[in-house]
């Protein structure tokens, strides 16, 4: 195999054995599943995303809870409004389809709620005849507090383009012998409610009040006076 050498006692040595080498650790994926919470950033994003969907979920949850108690301590009750008089000087319809109007109209807005304040931040009032707009107007803001009934009124007057076709027309003329006019309000509202020291969100209830209003010139309407009327209310 080889010369024997004389300081070497006689034995023979082969070539060094390299020490064993230790196994490297990579933080990199695993067999291609997710590695554990101190590896999540770096090897994917599904620990971050179940974080989250769980921070979310308890939101949810006591958001709920806390709406929940509020409702059981405070227990809402709908708002309730109602069209006390009307009274309609003016309502001509020309050849033209231009209608010149005036309407007076008075309400009632009930708050039943023991604990619960209403801030009217905006209202409109829109006159309708069939499913024609033919004029506006607006109530000044104000806060209603509990257990209140408040009495507002407005005017909606001018003059405006209005088409009439097929029923709605036959209605006109029907309306115009009688003296008395099917005319709807409906009411454009921008409210908050205050809970205590808590005041909400803005919402955006639809006031509809369906009337029967007689023309105060005409002679036709045998004695017809106006009714209270209740509104529909949708939240």
């Amino acid at each position: 195999m080889g010369d024997r050498q004389p300081h070497l006692n006689g034995a023979y040595y082969g070539p060094s054995i390299p020490p064993p080498t230790k196994p490297s650790h990579s933080h990199g994926r695993r067999g291609g599943g997710c590695c554990c919470l101190g590896d999540c950033l770096g090897c994917c994003g599904c620990c971050i995303l179940s974080v989250i969907f769980n921070i979310l979920i308890t939101l949810v949850i006591v958001i709920g809870i806390a709406a929940l108690i509020i409702w059981l301590i405070f227990r809402p009750n709908a708002i309730k409004f109602h069209v006390t008089d009307a009274k309609l000087t003016q309502f001509t319809l020309g050849t033209d389809n231009n209608l010149r109007y005036n309407l007076d109209l008075n309400f009632t807005i009930r708050n039943p709620n023991r604990r619960i304040g209403v801030y009217y931040d905006q209202i409109e009032v829109r006159g309708y005849y069939g499913d024609q707009r033919f004029g506006a107007s607006n109530i000044s803001p104000f806060y209603q507090g509990h257990k209140n009934t408040t009495v507002v009124g407005t005017n909606i007057v001018g003059q405006s383009l209005v088409v009439l076709n097929g029923g709605d027309r036959g209605d006109f003329e029907e309306d115009v012998k009688s003296g008395i006019y099917r005319i709807d309000a409906k009411l454009r509202l921008k409210i908050r409610f205050k809970f205590g020291l808590i005041k909400s969100w803005k919402f955006k209830p639809k006031i509809r009040c369906d009337l029967k209003v007689p023309l105060s010139t005409s002679n036709a309407t045998s004695g017809f006076q106006f009714q209270r009327t209740k509104c529909d209310v949708d939240f």
